[in-house]
């Protein structure tokens, strides 16, 4: 049981770690975007690696011990949701089919990031 608490504390600080980091993010990014007026496809790209970043990072620093991948892909997904569940609130849904992309996006760099974090701390 005390390990299941640890995993949910490291996915949740995690996942709330990235929320952070990517609405800071995109919030300097649309100064940017108003000043630059970059293609749509640019900014597309900046925003899935900004959610790249913002899931890697969190993952890469917060999950730890056995089982990170999983860990790691979890904290991912839920980033995910709640940046999602944020950026909604502001703005409005809109889901697309590239959501189902950045599920797996989040997941795959969550899971690295934490597989990294492990490895590079030796734990």
């Amino acid at each position: 049981m005390e390990t299941f608490k640890r995993a949910v504390k490291e996915c949740g600080l995690s996942a709330l770690v990235s929320a952070v980091f990517c609405l800071f993010a995109v919030a300097l990014f649309a100064v940017f975007v108003r000043a630059y007026a970059p293609s749509e496809t640019t900014v597309a790209v900046i925003n899935r690696v900004i959610l790249a970043a913002g899931v890697f990072l969190p993952s890469f620093l917060f999950v730890h011990r056995e089982r990170a991948l999983f860990k790691g892909a979890a904290a991912g997904v839920l980033s995910l949701l709640v940046t999602t569940l944020v950026f909604g609130s502001i703005g409005g849904f809109h889901f697309t089919a590239l959501f189902l992309a950045d599920l797996l996006l989040c997941a795959v760099f969550g899971g690295l990031g934490a597989l990294l974090g492990v490895k590079i701390r030796k734990e």
